[in-house]
């Protein structure tokens, strides 16, 4: 609407119109900014800011009363940072209209930041090649300058700016400066890679089922190229070996399964995989046998020899691939009479049956078991003197006949019996006796039941919430009507409210056992609801085995209450959250793996940040385990989708888990991936110790002070040094050299499958966007060189800022890792 829309609310006799708009600012990087906003003609307006379309939501916004119906507002960022930058305006709603106030932008200056920087390359030596870099301010201009294997390539260049290198022989270094005149910002370290052979797969095994044969490995170095396929080679061994023909397989996934092999049989395999260079050497030879199968054919055969004292029955034995497995017994099943009887047990192809005269008219068959089971049984032979034979055949055309004559009596009589059974349904009825006349008479089913003395509510819709029409869509595919949830006993309880077991009747009519999440029930506005169900729309979209998945949302309609109470419904977890489960193993015996428990987290978190989600509130009392033992990543309520960059500000003050939260997010509110880095490693720290408190000893109001003076969690008891030095690289003062999810998964990999693997080489180059090494600020002085990062560059004069925004090697400055400021508050 426009500024002053009164002729659309005349007959309320109305007037909105803003008084005061936000004005457009431009800031240095690092100071203060305010956007004030007012508006006249409503009664305690709820006025919310916008940013860029987005809504800015906070709960320590403050409103200043100007005279009646006339209020004022202010929007306040204390440290301004390139993120800040955008166009600001405020609205107000009533009535279903909305009002906007004036637009107004936010222009940050500072050190130029890079929108694109220098990226890892792979080559063949002496090829030509582009290195790009690029970053803007404001202010303008910025000027690119290049440093390859530390020597600087000619005189700075306007940005974005392409390098063009002729080729090189080795592995080089490289990075770029942009400079403004506000200074110097320096870029992550790149390296050429010069594209060599890939080395051979490691961890070959074997995987078998009952149905097949998979075999896996690993790719070894990949040689700088991407690995296209391998070459998997297989191999019988019997007198001597057979080789059998390569098979190629396209990676990934690194596996393949193996069709027809024999079973019980001896094998060889062996891999090797192909980049753009050549092939890799192959691995060793793996070894293994294919399990045992039961035989795939009868004993053929089937003879007797009949005396007066004694049944002589004789069948050939089966070949080794027909038993496909080792021969356990020959069984042999007889039937006298019509009646089976105990079966007989033979290890040899051959059995003697004392007192001939009892075997007559008596059925045989033989069947080959192995460990796994007995195989096909053969024909049937029946045991008669040769002068019976002819008797034989004559009684069996008897019996052929009375059978046939009892059959036909049977289906009579089922007939006859189908027919009165109807006839009497109808006389009780009242069907063969209807009374004449046009009246007709009409049956129902009552399906559901009905108080009288009480109006019936009626499903509640996401129309009736007031949320935004994006929520909505998203989640109208997965509302369940409140009808089919039968809520049980109380799980747990929160601040936000509770979780509690509940049945779920599906639409074939079966139950489901579930948790619901209800929110607590004080709620009021609408804003409530929707940062609820923002929560299950995160959850909606997770496909994940370690990301706890949504089965839908419910509306719990309140009888006196115009909102209705919004439910998550969440798969039950049989064992609980994670820290409950720790605390209480302290007690039982039950074996289980703790690390596998942090590397389903990790693998979890690796998904979420592969999607762009913030958690935020990781910790063992938000991981949940299944009946199967499998940690799920669960409690989305803090989390954020990140839209643009890889940083999320938060915009107020609240009550935020202290002892597991960043050290820059203490500073400043400021969440990353890399914070939620930081958290993975404080629940490591809790499940190695089975449940206990961090930071024993230390208060929440006194964890900013700890942390910022170098201290950290200290090794639990029993703990390894290779586990624990991984946990220790997640609290790096530095976000960008902790490690990422995908390197946290691929280290627990190792730490679980294999021993604990050697020292690494000391880390000489760092930047920030570092892979792997051990934690900068944990190396020893004859450790440590001067990084030739530095020579001959004007990043000396950047130090002196703040390490954050400014890039560099991997080390905290002097002092500790930032300064507090004086305004941060923090509830505990």
């Amino acid at each position: 609407l426009s500024l002053s829309s009164c002729t659309s609310l005349e007959m309320f006799h109305l007037c909105v119109s803003f008084t005061k708009h936000p004005a457009n600012q431009t800031v240095s990087q690092g100071n203060a900014a305010r956007l004030g906003c007012a508006v006249q003609g409503l009664t305690e307006p709820d006025i919310v800011w916008m940013k860029d379309g987005e809504k800015l939501y906070s709960t320590d916004q403050m409103f200043i009363t100007l005279g009646e119906q006339h209020w004022e507002t202010y929007h306040s960022v204390k440290s301004v940072q390139q993120q800040d930058a955008g166009q600001y305006w405020c609205e107000v709603e009533f009535h279903d209209l909305i009002f906007s106030s004036e637009r107004a932008w936010i222009t940050v200056e500072g050190v130029p930041h890079f929108v694109q920087e220098c990226q890892d390359v792979s080559t063949f030596p002496n090829v030509p090649f582009n290195l790009t870099c690029a970053a803007v301010g404001p202010p303008e201009p910025v000027e690119v300058l290049w440093w390859l294997g530390g020597v600087q390539e000619g005189e700075p260049r306007p940005s974005p700016s392409i390098l063009h290198v002729q080729g090189v022989n080795n592995s080089v270094k490289f990075y770029c400066e942009a400079k403004n005149n506000r200074g110097i910002s320096v870029s992550r370290t790149g390296t050429v890679h010069i594209k060599v052979l890939p080395a051979a797969p490691v961890r070959l095994q074997v995987m078998m089922t009952d149905n097949n044969v998979t075999l896996s490995w690993k790719p070894g170095f990949s040689g700088y190229s991407e690995l296209s396929t391998c070459n998997v080679q297989l191999s019988r061994r019997l007198v001597r070996r057979w080789d059998l023909p390569y098979q190629r397989v396209q990676v990934p996934p690194h596996l393949q399964v193996l069709p027809g092999l024999r079973s019980h049989s001896n094998y060889s395999a062996r891999v090797s995989c192909v980049n753009e260079v050549g092939a890799s050497p192959f691995c060793p030879w793996l070894n293994f046998q294919t399990p045992e199968s039961v035989p795939s054919v009868a004993p053929r055969n089937l003879t007797f020899e009949l005396s007066e004292h004694q049944l002589a029955l004789n069948w050939a034995g089966l070949q080794e691939e027909e038993l496909q497995g080792r021969l356990l017994a020959y069984k042999v099943q007889w039937t006298l009479g019509g009646e089976p009887q105990e079966p007989l047990l033979f290890k040899e192809n051959s059995a003697q049956l004392s007192g001939g005269g009892r075997f007559f008219n008596t059925s045989f068959q033989v069947s080959a078991c192995t460990s796994v089971g007995c195989g096909p049984w053969s024909s049937p032979v029946l045991v008669l003197p040769a002068s019976g034979v002819q008797v034989q055949v004559q009684r069996s055309h008897m019996w052929v006949g009375l059978l046939l004559g009892l059959l036909v009596a049977i289906v009579v009589g089922l007939l006859l019996t189908a027919v009165a059974h109807r006839r009497d349904k109808e006389t009780q009825f009242g069907f063969a006796f209807k009374p004449p006349g046009a009246e007709s008479s009409v049956s129902f089913t009552a399906a559901r039941s009905f108080n009288r003395n009480c109006a019936e509510l009626q499903d509640s819709t996401l129309d009736s919430l007031g949320i935004n029409e994006d929520l909505k869509n998203k989640l109208q595919d997965v509302l369940i009507p409140e009808r089919l949830i039968t809520l049980g006993h109380m799980l747990g309880k929160g601040e936000f409210g509770s979780v509690r077991e509940a049945f779920l009747k599906k639409e074939d009519s079966t139950v489901l056992k579930v948790a619901v999440k209800v929110l607590k029930s004080d709620i009021t506005s609408s804003g409530d609801i929707e940062q609820c169900l923002k929560e299950a729309a995160y959850m909606k979209d997770f496909h994940h085995p370690n990301v706890i998945q949504l089965i839908g949302v419910s509306l719990h309609r309140r009888p006196v209450q115009r909102l209705p109470i919004p439910m998550v419904v969440l798969p039950f977890m049989k064992h609980g959250d994670l820290h409950t489960f720790l605390l209480l193993s302290r007690l039982g015996e039950r074996p289980f793996s703790l690390l596998r428990f942090m590397l389903d987290i990790s693998r979890g978190m690796e998904y979420l940040s592969s999607r762009s989600i913030i958690h935020r509130d990781l910790a063992a009392r938000n991981c949940m385990l299944n009946e199967n033992m499998t940690v799920c990543v669960a409690d989305f309520g803090l989390s954020k989708k990140i839209y643009s960059g890889d940083y999320y500000r938060q915009g107020s003050v609240s009550k935020l888990p202290v002892k597991w939260i960043a050290l820059e997010s203490l500073a400043d509110n400021v969440y990353t991936t890399q914070s939620d880095v930081w958290a993975f490693g404080v629940t490591m720290w809790e499940v190695l110790t089975r449940g206990q408190t961090p930071y024993p000893g230390v208060e929440n109001s006194e964890v900013y002070e700890y942390l910022i003076k170098g201290e950290r969690l200290k090794k639990p008891p029993d703990c390894r040094e290779d586990i624990y030095e991984v946990m220790h690289s997640c609290w790096s003062p530095v976000p960008k050299c902790r490690p990422s999810f995908q390197q946290l998964v691929a280290q627990l990999e190792v730490l679980c499958l294999g021993p604990a693997p050697p020292p690494k080489e000391a880390l000489l180059y760092v930047n920030l966007e570092g892979e792997g090494g051990s934690a900068p600020w944990q190396q020893r002085a004859e450790d440590e060189e001067k990084d030739w990062l530095m020579v001959g560059s004007e990043v000396a004069l950047a130090i002196g800022g703040d390490y954050r925004y400014i890039g560099g090697p991997c080390e905290a400055p002097e002092g500790g890792a930032t300064d507090a400021e004086d305004d941060v508050v923090i509830n505990v």
